[in-house]
């Protein structure tokens, strides 16, 4: 039989549906584990799987969603009892794959949650070495909420397996993962894995998901992957019923077909039937494999960008060379100084940030991983990371939460050898300085050649030469008057001849002369003129930013010199080189509210002990710590900010309101306004609720937090024990559901007056009102809001 893979460049394939809710047609109680099933109840597993290659499917899901030692004492039994059923049900059909079906832990991953990353691809690859011996075909990473955790679980399949790598995530109403990732993102930090295919699965129907499709398709070069729920669930007679049947749902998977799904499939709600409309409304439909694209991408844990549209700015701050105060920060283990700069690079404009730690007299691969993480809670900006050593680049590629920029490769064969196979392994695309073992090339061609020399080499390790981006290099014009000259001559021989992106780091170009400022500036225009994609500077720069934005006005990039003109409001002379935040961005920069905001906690934290030297504290939470809390929370509704900037702004909040109490009299602090909180009885994911239950605290709510898979009777004594009034429960599964309306029939008969509200990804309003709760929360900010009313 041939290999998926080589199934999928002939045909469309198609995968299974929805295990759990046929499961509960069958006996399956709510609440419990479909898995265990695998040992208890094989025939039924069984006869699911059957009645869906019945159907026509091409891709059978082995009954292993949740299983994970987190879970379940002994997850390779159950994994070989699944894989033995799915084998059972194939039988002696021909064409048909048996997929091991791998989905999330259920826990938010560090620094967010408490999960550490290594230990997340540590639970992860013991299932897969299980699956491997137990003989699946492929791995399935599916319902993926976020892209840190997606990656582990890649990380995982690659390193414990040589099966092919499927991966879908879980996009919500808004287009984007629950952590904040969009496709293209995704796209970018999978392909750079070196996913075999990639998609879409879960959460909402096909109707909602035609933008999700459009830029998987736009940006992917391996086979896009659509399996939709049958709509949003709504409550009958206690149960979940989805919105959209069978021939309709046929009907809304055509165009998403037709715009490139490669593969296609259906997840909640659904049935063997709708996989026999499906197929054969679409199996007919013209099929080929999506053409290699030519973008270069790099990314950040929400969004890429894309090197070689628009000329990008990377600012270069972040690096102790020619830097006392950065230096003295890095010797004295502060980062915060650090983050502070790459926050007003941000506003200033920056669309990368490089960051560099490479001092003599530290533990540079530490502190790289250790800033890395930080800077990735506090900003969503892609970051290039900027090491000679080879360790500190690898392990900061390695839980680099997103696509990197990786600063750099040389021309050296040394070099080439030791930053290709980490490019292969973890995806970057790469900064070529135009250097080998015979030092810099005096002339345009000779830069040229090395940059070809690097960009053959990469192609030999499998790395496309898009990921390859030049910096024919900047010299010192002081030095050599020709320097400047042989750079911009060398962007364009380099763009023309190997069509490849460029980058410099443009402020060398002045070393030695006065008034650097006026030359780099000049320098600049030129090189952008030459074609140059990616600048790394100072974005606190007035004349370098004079120079871009009215490059870009005039190149027809700035639609209406909108930028142009929002910018040139706040510009000074252009001798001036001052941090200053562009107009849209600008806030006040200091004090405790804006460290708040930021996430810087240390900074934070000695704002307040300041504060409390001359303020009440009352005043203090009231004036700048709910403030700073309401802004986040604006801007996360907005969604100008995602959750990990939320989620650090509570953390930080949190932690200066523990502060404050401690300065208050006892009599004063409120512990009145109680929340419960649990994950339903059967559901064992609850990071959503944990997200709620860090909000709740940092707004000062007090809270009871039960956990997951909690009995109603568990949530009762609770209410009843801490006379509570509020409760939240959340769920994530559709079989886990039902457990959240007992628990609330419960609530309502032996503690009337109690309100609960509810959320999770497979709760909507409708079903919130059939199952009798008082308050839908689509996120977990609606929850807060929700309590601050209830308490007011």
């Amino acid at each position: 039989m041939m290999n998926i893979m080589e199934a999928v460049a002939r045909r469309r394939l198609y995968f299974d549906g929805g295990m759990g809710t046929l499961l509960q047609g069958m006996g399956l109680a709510p609440g419990a584990a479909p898995e265990r099933w695998n040992l208890s109840h094989p025939d039924r597993i069984a006869s699911v799987h059957r009645a869906y290659l019945d159907a026509g499917c091409d891709i059978i899901k082995m009954n292993t969603f949740g299983i994970n030692e987190l879970r379940f004492d002994d997850p390779e039994t159950l994994i070989e009892a699944a894989a033995q059923c799915a084998r059972s049900a194939i039988g002696d059909r021909t064409g048909k794959y048996m997929a091991y079906d791998m989905g999330p832990t259920g826990k938010l991953l560090e620094p967010l949650g408490n999960l550490p990353f290594e230990r997340a691809v540590e639970i992860f690859g013991r299932c897969v070495r299980a699956a491997v011996q137990a003989g699946a075909d492929l791995i399935l990473i599916e319902t993926m909420s976020d892209a840190y955790e997606t990656k582990a679980a890649v990380l995982a399949a690659k390193e414990n397996s040589t099966l092919p790598v499927f991966v879908t995530n879980a996009y919500d109403g808004t287009g984007k993962l629950m952590t904040g990732a969009d496709p293209a993102a995704m796209v970018a930090l999978l392909e750079g894995l070196g996913v075999d295919a990639l998609g879409v699965n879960c959460s909402v129907g096909p109707d909602q998901l035609t933008q999700v499709v459009d830029t998987l398709c736009r940006y992917a070069s391996v086979p896009v992957i659509v399996n939709p729920n049958a709509g949003l669930p709504s409550s009958v007679d206690g149960k979940p019923v989805y919105s959209i049947g069978p021939a309709e749902f046929a009907a809304y998977m055509v165009p998403l077909a037709q715009r490139g799904a490669a593969i296609l499939g259906v997840c909640c709600g659904t049935t063997p039937e709708y996989i026999a409309a499906l197929i054969a409304d679409t199996q007919n439909l013209p099929y080929a494999l999506p053409e290699r694209k030519p973008d270069t991408l790099v990314s950040s844990y929400t969004h890429a960008v894309t090197i070689g549209e628009v000329p990008l700015l990377i600012g270069e701050r972040i690096n102790p060379t020619g830097k006392k105060k950065v230096k003295e920060a890095l010797r004295r283990g502060d980062l915060e100084p650090l983050l502070r700069d790459g926050l007003m690079q941000a506003d200033a404009g920056a669309h990368l940030l490089d960051v560099n730690v490479g001092l003599p007299d530290i533990d540079e691969p530490a502190v790289l991983v250790e800033l890395v993480q930080r800077l990735q809670a506090v900003t969503d900006l892609p970051l290039q990371l900027d090491t000679t050593h080879p360790e500190a680049m690898a392990r900061a590629m390695r839980i680099y939460n997103g696509k990197p920029l990786v600063n750099s490769v040389n021309g050296t064969t040394e070099s080439m050898r030791t930053i290709f196979p980490l490019v292969k392994k973890y995806g970057g695309a790469v900064i070529a300085l135009t250097i080998d073992e015979n030092g810099i090339p005096d002339t345009a061609e000779g830069r040229c050649a090395v940059a070809e020399k690097i960009v053959r080499c990469a192609e030999d390790f499998g790395i496309p030469r898009k990921e390859i981006i030049v910096d024919p290099l900047a010299m010192a014009v002081s030095a050599d008057p020709s320097s400047a000259k042989v750079t911009l001559d060398a962007i364009r021989l380099i763009k023309a001849r190997l069509g490849v992106a460029t980058s410099l780091g443009v402020s060398n170009i002045s070393f030695g002369l006065p008034a650097r400022e006026v030359v780099n500036a000049s320098f600049f225009g030129l090189a952008l003129g030459a074609g140059l994609d990616c600048a790394i500077m100072n974005p606190f720069s007035v004349g370098m930013m004079q120079t871009y934005h009215a490059f870009n006005a005039l190149m027809a990039h700035d639609p209406n010199c909108a930028s142009y003109i929002a910018h040139a409001a706040g510009w000074a002379t252009p001798s001036a080189a001052v941090p200053a935040a562009t107009p849209q961005k600008s806030r006040d920069v200091g004090g405790l509210k804006d460290a708040i905001c930021r996430g810087l906690r240390e900074e934070a934290l000695r704002e307040a002990q300041v504060l409390l030297q001359t303020t009440p504290p009352l005043t203090i939470i009231e004036t700048e710590i709910i403030p700073a809390l309401d802004e986040a929370g604006r801007t996360f509704e907005q969604k100008t900010t995602f959750l990990p900037q939320l989620l650090v702004t509570a953390e930080t909040a949190s932690a200066v309101f523990d502060l404050i109490k401690a300065a208050m009299p006892a009599a004063a602090q409120d512990s009145t306004r109680k929340v419960v909180l649990a994950t339903v009885r059967g559901d064992i994911h609850d990071i959503g609720k944990n997200i709620v239950r860090v909000l709740l605290e940092s707004f000062g709510f007090t809270v009871i937090d039960l956990g997951r898979d909690v009995a109603a009777e568990t949530v009762l004594q609770a209410v009843q024990a801490h006379a509570c009034k509020l409760v939240g429960l959340s769920a994530l599964m559709t079989t886990t559901v039902p457990a959240m309306g007992d628990t609330i029939a419960l609530l309502r008969k032996e503690a009337p007056g109690t309100t609960v509200v509810v959320g999770g990804a497979v709760l909507t309003q409708e079903y919130a009102d059939r199952i009798g709760a008082d308050f839908y929360a689509a996120d977990a900010m609606e929850t807060v809001r929700f309590a601050q009313k209830f308490y007011a």
